[in-house]
């Protein structure tokens, strides 16, 4: 099938696919990846960096400074876009490909509850909800979701990316690369944040049962996505977990044939929704359901923007950990001293540095502080900006952030 494009859509997305690709030639592309494999096997030399602006490229790259007209195509010139500004602009250790990666059409039933989200009128406000489970009757209407594919538009994205940009980049098709649990996550949307908090003292067995639906539910998921061939190999520059890449020279595993396994690949999970929970409760009400899932993979990581200081007991016991979220709400110094070289440290400065005021000076004793303690205690570091939802439109911020985290990994290591 030929895909039909104006000719200045296509030579916009062109002549930016042949200057990612100019980058993607670059040797230190594959220093970068080669650092990786060692970082992610524990071996790394120095701390990593990797930036996500996420709602700041709005501020970054807005909207204006595209040129394509068709909405596909403004899509794909957006994500060139972004990494050739990442390159130019961030010093960090993010590998530039000479690829595009096309997602199979991957369907899901859901859970078959709908959450009741009333949105704010601004782009970016809040939004609240209404729950829809208020009695243990109501698990009932908790459904373990179907996966299918839809091969008619897997064929179509596949020829429309290959049409467009296959003599310049690499294009290749994936299915599942990216597995995480977030079970607390939809069911809270479902009973209710506060409530589900009362409950692990008033009702504990409905919020058991509700857990243990869930659990059977991702289960069955992932025996889908294995017996349907769907799941790809993530040991490359698929995100994982909350920051970082999987680029590793451990999976798949070493009986490897062909045939992509669980075992083969990456997975995560988080329950950010248990920030204030308790140990003792965060390991009877999530862990315990998590970590069957997470025993099936070859690697996993935990966490996100939950403080897990006092839970890295818990935490190390999930099979095959190896990636563990530090929020920028940890105790850094608690963490480093127990986690030493368990697990990576997926440290997660904190975002709000580059809002407001920015204050280098004391970015720089921030960073330098987490940077001194991991290395007191044999920890692998990476250092993970991300949620930074604006930067008050001071672009050059995460350049000045960048530059420092540079300069301090250097004079700590060099």
């Amino acid at each position: 099938m030929t895909t039909t494009f104006s000719t200045s859509d296509r030579n916009v997305i062109r002549e930016l696919a042949r200057r990612v690709a100019d980058v993607a030639a670059m040797p230190i592309q594959r220093q970068r990846i080669d650092a990786w494999k060692r970082h992610n096997a524990l071996r790394g030399q120095r701390p990593m960096i990797l930036i996500f602006p996420e709602g700041a490229w709005r501020e970054l790259l807005p909207e204006s400074t595209l040129r394509c007209e068709r909405p596909d195509t403004r899509g794909v010139e957006y994500n060139l876009r972004m990494r050739l500004y990442e390159h130019e602009h961030f010093r960090q250790d993010k590998p530039v490909e000479a690829e595009w990666v096309v997602q199979k059409a991957i369907r899901s039933t859901g859970w078959g509850l709908e959450a009741q989200w009333h949105y704010s009128d601004q782009a970016t406000g809040a939004r609240t909800f209404d729950p829809i489970i208020h009695t243990p009757a109501d698990l009932r209407n908790i459904r373990a979701p179907q996966i299918s594919v839809d091969e008619a538009a897997s064929r179509a994205s596949l020829e429309f990316a290959q049409d467009l940009l296959g003599d310049i980049l690499h294009v290749r098709q994936v299915g599942v690369t990216h597995v995480s649990f977030h079970a607390m996550n939809w069911y809270t949307s479902w009973r209710g944040l506060e409530q589900t908090m009362l409950d692990m003292y008033e009702n504990p067995s409905m919020l058991h049962e509700a857990m243990a639906i869930m659990l059977d539910g991702q289960q069955g998921m992932l025996r889908q996505y294995v017996s349907l061939g769907l799941l790809s190999l993530n040991n490359d520059a698929t995100y994982h977990n909350s920051g970082g890449v999987s680029y590793s020279d451990e999976l798949p595993q070493k009986d490897f044939a062909g045939t992509v396994r669980l075992c083969d690949m990456w997975g995560s999970a988080e329950t950010q929704e248990f920030a204030q929970v308790s140990p003792e409760m965060h390991e009877e009400f999530a862990l315990r359901y998590e970590k069957p899932l997470l025993a099936h993979f070859g690697l996993n990581g935990y966490g996100c923007c939950e403080d897990l200081t006092r839970k890295l007991d818990d935490v190390l016991t999930i099979p095959n950990i190896r990636r563990v979220s530090i929020s920028p709400w940890a105790d850094v110094d608690r963490c480093a001293a127990r986690l030493k070289n368990q697990a990576i440290f997926s440290w997660k400065p904190h975002p709000a540095h580059l809002a407001g005021g920015f204050h280098p000076d004391a970015v720089r004793d921030y960073i330098r502080h987490t940077i001194e303690v991991c290395r007191q205690h044999g920890c692998t570091l990476e250092m993970i900006l991300k949620d930074t939802h604006t930067c008050d439109g001071q672009v050059d911020r995460f350049d000045q952030w960048t530059k420092i985290a540079e300069e301090e990994v250097i004079r700590a290591y060099a």
